[in-house]
């Protein structure tokens, strides 16, 4: 069984890792797997990449014109929003690797435009990591469903236009992929039930099976050596938050752990706990949040980023919204317990006062309450600990994601 993966990265970002991961999996299932991207960060021989110098700066000129019809939307939102009306030339390189079966993952940036998709002529199953592949353009659609009928007006790009861009995309999808038998494996229930009321996705197949990670290289560390490679105090108490562009990114909700925070430090926690951030170098001028704050910048190996889970006490991620979640389950896997709030993607990985803690929507001072919560009892700490572990070993490993995908594979074959 011949399996390619389609993805616009490999390893640089959440949802590229996600696919590559799954990509590992099947490989180590003893499944033909190969990766086709645009943009490749790993020096694997197993994802296929333009090696040629010239394609690769095409690939790049291509993703910056794929934006040009945004910049007519003045007031638009800066949140991640594909047209993706140019394409790469990539039907040759399909064609070449002959597979069986075709995975799409996250390919905008000028990587796969709809058009393109019935062009491979293979069975295509098609994992959502966003919202983008049943919506107009965006990839979070936040308040906004007008994904369930057809777009147009779209708040994020500031649109008063019935007839825009997002409303065009939908047609475009529409057109492309009436005919085409997709298959959709959705990261996480939320996620599975906003395609099921899309007015894209509402006739297909859409199972769930969650993101897996390694659970040999994410794993429990002994605390204090954790501290010690980091350099990280020793008899602190350490909130972790991190994301990529992590204090930028409105979605993943730093603006609700800096009141939290504050909060906390008011109630006494502010000389005996310190925050630890990764994704972001420290600001020119950054927040106070009544508390010591380490910038840890963008962590680029796995083996660092179990360090830095293991190092800390709980891992907040106060995201607005998640397909998944993976900083939370990597969490998890290394014995640290998650304070999230009480939505989406979140839910499949957070359990509510089992490994961790749900707060409010929202709710500053819910997610303070989460964190003391954690915090305040070594004893309970420890069953959380535990207990998170023992939720990744059961349901986010990589054989038990790769068994479900080869389930759905073969039943396409026959």
């Amino acid at each position: 069984m011949k399996i390619l993966h389609l993805s616009t990265g490999d390893i640089d970002g959440g949802a590229f890792r996600g696919a590559y991961w799954l990509h590992q999996g099947l490989i180590e299932a003893g499944c033909d797997s190969k990766m086709l991207v645009s943009r490749k960060k790993s020096d694997d021989f197993t994802v296929i990449a333009p090696e040629n110098k010239l394609y690769h700066l095409i690939n790049i000129l291509i993703s910056r014109l794929d934006r040009i019809p945004l910049l007519f939307y003045k007031n638009r939102t800066y949140n991640s929003f594909s047209h993706s009306w140019i394409s790469s030339k990539i039907n040759q390189q399909v064609q070449n690797c002959n597979p069986d079966i075709i995975n799409l993952h996250w390919i905008n940036g000028g990587f796969v435009k709809p058009e393109s998709l019935v062009n491979f002529r293979k069975p295509i199953v098609w994992t959502l990591r966003d919202e983008w592949p049943f919506t107009g353009g965006c990839h979070y659609a936040g308040d906004c469903i007008k994904y369930k009928n057809s777009c147009g007006t779209c708040p994020q790009l500031g649109s008063h236009i019935e007839n825009d861009i997002s409303k065009k995309l939908w047609h475009r999808k529409q057109k492309a992929w009436q005919n085409l038998d997709i298959t959709v494996v959705a990261i996480s229930h939320w996620l599975a039930k906003c395609a099921r009321e899309s007015s894209l996705f509402k006739d297909k197949i859409i199972e769930v099976i969650p993101n897996a990670l390694d659970e040999l290289k994410f794993k429990p560390i002994d605390k204090k050596i954790a501290r010690e490679i980091l350099n990280i105090p020793q008899n602190k108490k350490i909130i972790l938050f991190g994301a990529l562009d992590a204090i930028k990114n409105e979605r993943k909700g730093f603006q609700y752990l800096i009141p939290a925070l504050q909060k906390l430090s008011n109630n006494g926690f502010g000389e005996s706990t310190e925050l630890l951030i990764f994704g972001s170098s420290q600001p020119k001028e950054p927040p106070n949040l009544g508390m010591k704050s380490h910038y840890m910048g963008k962590l680029h190996d796995d083996t660092t980023l179990a360090l830095t889970y293991a190092a800390a006490d709980v891992t907040v991620t106060p995201s607005i919204e998640e397909a998944f979640g993976k900083t939370a389950m990597e969490s998890l896997a290394c014995g640290t317990p998650v304070v999230s709030f009480d939505s989406t993607g979140l839910k499949d990985i957070v359990e509510h006062e089992e490994n961790g803690y749900r707060a409010k929507l929202f709710s500053s001072d819910d997610l303070a309450n989460g964190i003391a919560w954690i915090l305040k009892d070594e004893q309970r700490w420890q069953a959380l600990s535990r207990q998170g572990r023992e939720k990744v070993e059961q349901e986010f490993t990589l054989k038990k994601q790769a068994e479900a995908y080869l389930k759905i594979y073969s039943q396409l074959l026959k």
